[in-house]
């Protein structure tokens, strides 16, 4: 079973769709969800859902480790064609997953209590993501 999500983006920020992917996976049976985001410049995470604030300092200390490219610790970059968020995008999903794999007991994520699926936008421009989805039946 093969689907696909699309998940509207304001910028940069963490975008969570675990509903999404609960309502797709309900009425199945036990099995594996694969979650891949077809794009270069976002990732995947499995992040708490509970404090806000996780979010905010995740966007916090990414946007430490991998400044703008018009910040001068950047410099050295070559590809800024595409503006000053875009290679910093790429680095980031380079750093992080661009897959998740999920266990499915009775058409039941085996999410953690406070675990949510998320988009993390790593582009400064609003854009509609795309997310693959497959559920394999054991």
């Amino acid at each position: 079973m093969m689907s696909e999500f699309q998940i509207a983006t304001r910028g940069q920020g963490l975008y969570e769709f675990t509903r999404d992917v609960a309502r797709w996976l309900n009425g199945h049976s036990d099995g594996l969800l694969t979650l891949m985001v077809r794009h270069t410049s976002a990732s995947l995470l499995i992040q708490e859902n509970a404090d806000s604030d996780v979010q905010r300092d995740l966007m916090a200390f990414f946007s430490r480790a991998v400044p703008r490219g018009d910040d001068p610790s950047m410099s050295y970059l070559t590809h800024t064609l595409e503006g000053p968020d875009d290679m910093p995008a790429h680095i980031k999903a380079a750093m992080l997953p661009i897959s998740l794999s999920i266990p499915v007991q009775a058409g039941v994520m085996m999410l953690g209590t406070w675990q949510g699926i998320y988009l993390f936008e790593h582009r400064d421009a609003p854009h509609v993501r795309r997310v693959a989805a497959h559920f394999a039946a054991s």
